[in-house]
């Protein structure tokens, strides 16, 4: 299997971001990331954000799109207008990055989970896009069936409608492997994320928190990953820094 190409989420530079979206893309570049994951476009038509990814050299793997939850007769609407500014902007894949699930869901709330995202996964696939979902460490609960949440919703909605895109760190949080969960459901994991915890729980740069990167990232290589995305959501320095840094790992190790 051929090495993932490296990423970077840029929610990990959101207080840049909303000051200066386009501004920010440059700095991405400038650090010598290819590839980034959008978490918003905030106000940017879709034509002059491809033309600043073209002009910085910069590839978007995938973009993380919210769901109407609390409203879910605006979900199909809500989403073709999403597709529309993916097909314009030329994004191949959806990714939902979270589900507000309650802390001890019943049988019920774990089927409409699943339901919507299986309605969701119609609508996103019908228009030709991939469409993902990431998980934090609530989805490695146990549901009222006994199986993980995560293996429900997996086993639930066929792997053409739904892939997975597992967040290494958060897994390790949830309390189980993720070299092994990787491993598990190789061939439906185009993105991974790389978050790194603190013992504590707190975000922190790879290579300074709990996963074991060495099996991880060798894993995520067996399992034909396309993207290893690096996601950051708190900093002891600031975000661009923290990136900074999580890319300069990386590449000492030959990812680049």
């Amino acid at each position: 299997m051929s090495k993932p190409q490296l990423g970077i989420q840029l929610y990990s530079v959101r207080d840049l971001a909303e000051k200066d979206f386009l501004g920010t893309i440059r700095q991405i570049a400038e650090i010598g990331y290819k590839n980034v994951e959008l978490a918003g476009y905030y106000g940017v038509s879709a034509k002059d954000l491809k033309q600043a990814l073209a002009d910085n050299g910069l590839h978007a793997s995938s973009a993380h799109v919210g769901l109407t939850v609390n409203e879910p007769e605006k979900l199909e609407e809500n989403l073709k207008q999403q597709i529309e500014y993916a097909i314009e902007l030329g994004l191949p894949k959806f990714v939902v990055p979270g589900y507000p699930l309650p802390e001890n869901p019943t049988a019920g709330d774990v089927a409409k989970f699943i339901d919507t995202l299986g309605r969701a996964a119609d609508v996103v696939t019908a228009a030709g896009l991939a469409f993902g979902y990431h998980n934090h460490a609530f989805e490695f609960k146990p549901a009222p069936s006994g199986k993980l949440i995560i293996d429900e919703l997996l086993e639930s909605i066929p792997a053409n409608k739904l892939f997975a895109e597992f967040d290494l760190g958060w897994i390790k949080v949830a309390g189980q492997d993720p070299a092994a969960y990787v491993a598990k459901y190789a061939g439906r994991l185009p993105l991974v994320h790389a978050k790194d915890f603190k013992p504590d729980g707190v975000d922190t740069e790879i290579g300074r928190g709990t996963v074991d990167w060495d099996t991880a990232l060798a894993a995520s290589e067996q399992a034909g990953v396309e993207y290893v995305i690096i996601e950051q959501e708190r900093y002891d320095i600031s975000s661009l820094e923290s990136a900074q840094l999580n890319f300069a790992w990386f590449k000492e190790r030959g990812w680049n």
